[in-house]
């Protein structure tokens, strides 16, 4: 499982526990933690796609 797999997988828990919740202030909580996990596995993505174009702009030409 990749780190992002895990942010997703993460962010797919605390989504079920917002759906779950009864209280509003839980659900909330669920809410920002899903979003921040969100968060988490794009950066991952970003940052995995800036190094493959890194890596394939260094590779020479012929």
């Amino acid at each position: 499982m990749s780190q992002r797999d895990f942010y997703l997988s993460r962010a797919e828990e605390a989504r079920m526990g917002a759906d779950a919740a009864v209280l509003a202030n839980v659900r909330d909580r669920w809410l920002r933690a899903e979003a921040a996990w969100t968060e988490m596995a794009e950066r991952v993505a970003r940052t995995e796609a800036a190094r493959t174009e890194r890596d394939r702009a260094a590779l020479p030409t012929t």
